[in-house]
C-alpha cells in the first residue's frame, strides 16, 4: 500500500530555528534486535495485525501502523483532563469501523514519575512497559499508545532492555511474580501515527468543510525528540524536515497549516517545569507559544498530539488574562479535530467543555450550532441526574 502525502503550504521557517538532521542515522534499527533476543529465547515479540499501513520513518524506514484490533494505552491525562481526546480516538475507530479493545486492566506508565521527579528506578519502569505489553499480548490485541509521554518513554526502555541484561534479568523476575511473560512488540505505536495513516479515510467522511480554517501545529517533543528515528516523516512535508503526523491529517481535512518561529519549542509543560515552576510554565506557553502564533500566524486553532501539551498550552491562557495577557487560541488534538470534521458532536463525544481557550467562535466557523449542542447535551445530564440513564452510551453519542 502506497502513502501519498500532501504538500503543507507553509512560509520559510525564520533563519536559526529550521530543524536539520545534523545527527548521523543511527547504525543499528533497534527492532531488528528485538527479533534477535527473541530467538535467543528471552522474550516474545507481538507482530503487528494485518492490515497495517506502512509508513515512512525519519531516515527513510518503513514502520507498520495497525489499522485495527488495537489495544488502547489510554493517558492517565486524558482520562483526567482532557477525557474528549480519548473518546474522539474511540469514536474515529468505531466511525471507521475498525475494531479495537478498550482495557480496564491497564495501569498508568508511570512515567511522569520517572520523568518529573527521578524517584523511580530502570527495573520498575521497565516492568511496568512490559507488564502492560503482557496484558495486550494476553488479549490478543496490538496496543496502540494515547500518551506521547507513554510513547516516548516505552521507547526509551526497550532500547534500555535491548542493550542490559542485566536490567532483562530483573524484569523477568518480576514479570515471573506476576504470572505474567515477557512480551515486546515488533513496533511502538502511537495513536497519531494511527490518525495519520487514516487520515484518507477521515477525509472520505467528513461532513464539515474546513478549508476556511487556518491551524497552527505544536509537535510534541517526546513524539519526535525521543528516539527520533522512529517518528514519522516525509519530504512532502516541510521538506521532511518536520515530523509529518498533525500537519498531514489538517491539510487532508483541508486545513491551511500555517508556520510559526517557535515551533520547535516544547510547549512549556516540561514534567518539571509544571511541578516545581508552574509559573514558568504558564508563561512559556503563553508569551512564547501562544502568543508567537497569534502574532506570526493568526490561526483558528491550534493542533497538538500529547496530552501534556493539550493541556498546558490550552489551560495556561486562562491563568495568562490575570496578568493582561489578551492572546488566545482554541487548542485541541487532531484527534478531536478529525472527529468534528466527521459531524462528531462537540460536547458528547468531543467534550470540548472541559477546555479553557474560547472555543465557540471556532465550531461557529465549522459551522456548529454549539448552542443547540449545549442543549441537547444539557439534557443528556439531566437524565442522567433523573436516574433515567447511569450514563452516556455510544447509541447516545452516535446519535
Amino acid at each position: 500500500m502506497s502513502i501519498s502525502l500532501p504538500v503543507v503550504q507553509s512560509a520559510p521557517a525564520p533563519q536559526g530555528r529550521a530543524f536539520t538532521r545534523s545527527a548521523p542515522e543511527p547504525a543499528e534499527d533497534i527492532r531488528e534486535k528485538v527479533f534477535e533476543l527473541e530467538a535467543k529465547g528471552e522474550w516474545l515479540v507481538a507482530r503487528v495485525p494485518e492490515p497495517w499501513v506502512p509508513v515512512t520513518t525519519k531516515y527513510g524506514r518503513i514502520k507498520k501502523i495497525p489499522l485495527q484490533h488495537s489495544w488502547h494505552h489510554k493517558s492517565c491525562g486524558q482520562c483526567g483532563h482532557i477525557p474528549g481526546y480519548s473518546t474522539s480516538i474511540f469514536w474515529l475507530h468505531r466511525k471507521l469501523g475498525l475494531e479495537y479493545n478498550d482495557p480496564r486492566d491497564q495501569t498508568s506508565c508511570t512515567a511522569w514519575n520517572y520523568y518529573a521527579s527521578a524517584t523511580s528506578n530502570s527495573a520498575a519502569q521497565a516492568a511496568v512497559a512490559l507488564r502492560n505489553f503482557a496484558a495486550a499480548y494476553e488479549t490478543g490485541y496490538f496496543p496502540q499508545i494515547h500518551c506521547g509521554t507513554s510513547y516516548g518513554h516505552y521507547k526509551e526502555v526497550r532500547a534500555e532492555l535491548v542493550r542490559h541484561p542485566e536490567l532483562r534479568a530483573q524484569v523477568r523476575d518480576i514479570m515471573g511474580k506476576l504470572g505474567k511473560p515477557m512480551v515486546m512488540p515488533e513496533e511502538i505505536v502511537h495513536y497519531s501515527e494511527w490518525v495519520y495513516a487514516v487520515r484518507d479515510r477521515i477525509a472520505a467522511k467528513q461532513v464539515r468543510a474546513f478549508t476556511d480554517l487556518t491551524v497552527t501545529v505544536h509537535p510534541a517533543c517526546h513524539y519526535y525528540k525521543l528516539v527520533q528515528e522512529d517518528a514519522i516523516y516525509d519530504p512532502d512535508v516541510y521538506g521532511g524536515q518536520r515530523t509529518a503526523v498533525v500537519s498531514a491529517v489538517a491539510q487532508a481535512l483541508g486545513a491551511k497549516v500555517a508556520d510559526y518561529s517557535t515551533w520547535f519549542d516544547c510547549c512549556g509543560f516540561g514534567f518539571r517545569h509544571i511541578l516545581v515552576q508552574r509559573d514558568f510554565t504558564r508563561s512559556f506557553a503563553v508569551q512564547r507559544k501562544i502568543q508567537t502564533m497569534k502574532d506570526e500566524a493568526n490561526p483558528d486553532v491550534t493542533l497538538t498530539h500529547d496530552t501534556g501539551c493539550v493541556t498546558t498550552l490550552d489551560k495556561s491562557q486562562f491563568a495568562a488574562q490575570a496578568h493582561g495577557k489578551t492572546a488566545s487560541i482554541p487548542v485541541m488534538s487532531e484527534a478531536q479535530f478529525a472527529a468534528l470534521a466527521m459531524g462528531a458532536h462537540p460536547y458528547r463525544v468531543c467534550q470540548l467543555h472541559w477546555h479553557s481557550a474560547e472555543y465557540r467562535p471556532l465550531l461557529e466557523k465549522m459551522g456548529i450550532d454549539w448552542r443547540e449542542a449545549w442543549r441537547e447535551f444539557e439534557d443528556d445530564c439531566e437524565r442522567i441526574k433523573k436516574g433515567e440513564k447511569q450514563f452516556l452510551t455510544w447509541d447516545d453519542v452516535d446519535a
